[in-house]
């Protein structure tokens, strides 16, 4: 809720204000849950997500989460598939 829900929502589909502004993709949907491994998700979280362009999407939590975390957190996020 603190670090996730701004941009994901609190149920993961990314129709917030800063989700929309972001693009955002809806965690909840199966297909798009197919089109990254957990070790990318893991990757992402730790180190944060930058475009094609280098603009900055998803700000870095390594100095936040612990890999124990970040791995709960990957599998969280698996649970939010429909």
């Amino acid at each position: 809720n603190t670090n996730c829900a701004a941009c994901h929502g609190k149920d993961g589909k990314g129709v917030t204000k800063a989700g929309r502004m972001a693009g955002v993709k809806d965690l909840t949907d199966a297909d798009y849950q197919k089109s990254f491994t957990d070790e990318r998700a893991f990757e992402q979280i730790k180190n944060g997500f930058k475009d094609d362009k280098g603009k900055e999407k998803m700000k870095a939590f390594a100095d936040k989460l612990a890999d124990a975390d970040v791995t709960a957190l990957v599998a969280y996020v698996r649970g939010l598939k429909k």
